[in-house]
């Protein structure tokens, strides 16, 4: 089975009323109403949330490492869901740069690969352990510009399922693409999202007031 793009949850400033919208983008094992158990530690004022909801509560079914083709068809739908929440909100009267994407884990990947196949100015994109997707040596020759879009890329210097190498190449490729990337290793941090990752985003949100 594929994903639905219709099967989302929302959070926050009701859509009709806010004037920035994050979508939320959950990990494999988890949900949309798991992922949005970080709304309220980054409430702002007209701020909405909207998590999409995989099918099975797994965007694809293999390591984000591995070919591409091997999470087919489920990659090209999830990353379908994503185009489609993007024009969503588009159509609700949020331009782009008021638009957010935030990951942790697989969800992290897949924002991310979100992202830079359809770079333009964002408000910010949030990866939360997590990294471009493919093996290593996949091309990376995304067209269009993040033209300065604030990136956070957290994660642990030693995490099982994400190689630091990733997050660091994954902040390269942006930083190509206009996009003004911060990045953070963390000492020995589990699989986990902390209180500096909450704060850093908070910190971008502010700064889009």
């Amino acid at each position: 089975m594929t994903h639905q793009a219709d099967n989302y949850l929302t959070a926050g400033t009701p859509l009709a009323e806010a004037d920035r919208a994050m979508i939320l983008v959950h990990g494999r094992g988890a949900d949309a109403q798991g992922i949005l158990g970080l709304a309220p530690h980054l409430a702002q004022p007209g701020l909405a949330f909207v998590a999409p909801q995989a099918t099975g509560n797994t965007w694809y079914p293999y390591s984000f490492l591995v070919p591409i083709a091997q999470n087919e068809p489920y990659l090209s739908s999830a990353l379908a869901v994503l185009e489609a929440t993007v024009q969503r909100l588009r159509d609700a009267g949020f331009p782009s740069e008021k638009v957010y994407l935030l990951g942790f884990s697989q969800g992290a990947c897949l924002s991310l690969e979100f992202a830079a196949r359809h770079a333009v100015r964002y408000g910010g994109v949030f990866g939360l352990s997590g990294g471009l997707i493919g093996p290593a040596g996949t091309p990376r020759n995304y067209a269009g510009s993040f033209s300065g879009t604030p990136i956070f890329l957290g994660c642990s210097d030693a995490d099982s399922h994400i190689p630091k190498e990733r997050v660091l190449e994954t902040a390269e490729v942006m930083e190509r693409m206009g996009a003004a990337v911060t990045t953070r290793l963390y000492p020995n941090m589990p699989h986990t999202i902390n209180e500096d990752e909450i704060k850093a985003v908070n910190t971008i949100l502010n700064s889009e007031l």
